[in-house]
């Protein structure tokens, strides 16, 4: 099941009870060609913390908790390119890992259609 945030963030349950993140096609189509992914939180982290940077060719752009949870893995691929995120962001461009997610927090995240009227799309 995958959920958005308001703050075009993209989270998705796996089966072994984690969840992976990362930024929406929406917010790196309005950033542009990514350059670097700088995650430097790890362990648990409260919902809208900073917990690094997403710079592209046009901006800079602070990466914000999407909810309560543990950081638990940043995308190893993503320091020798970056650009995965442009390519496949709700795929191999993931972001983080995260452990000990609420379960009702999640649930009321956006679902696809919310998302969707939320962007314009």
């Amino acid at each position: 099941m995958i959920r958005y945030t308001a703050e075009h963030f993209w989270l998705r349950l796996e089966e072994d009870g984690t969840a992976v993140a990362g930024i929406t096609r929406h917010a790196q189509d309005t950033l542009g060609d990514i350059v670097v992914v700088d995650v430097q939180a790890s362990g648990r982290q409260a919902e809208n913390t900073v917990v690094g940077v997403v710079e592209s060719v046009k901006t800079a752009s602070d990466l914000h908790m999407p909810l309560d949870a543990d950081i638990v893995e940043v995308n190893p691929a993503l320091a020798d390119n970056p650009a995965l995120v442009n390519e496949d962001p709700m795929g191999a461009g993931w972001m983080l890992r995260l452990a000990n997610v609420d379960a009702a927090r999640f649930a009321t995240l956006l679902d696809e259609a919310a998302y969707d009227a939320l962007t314009g799309n």
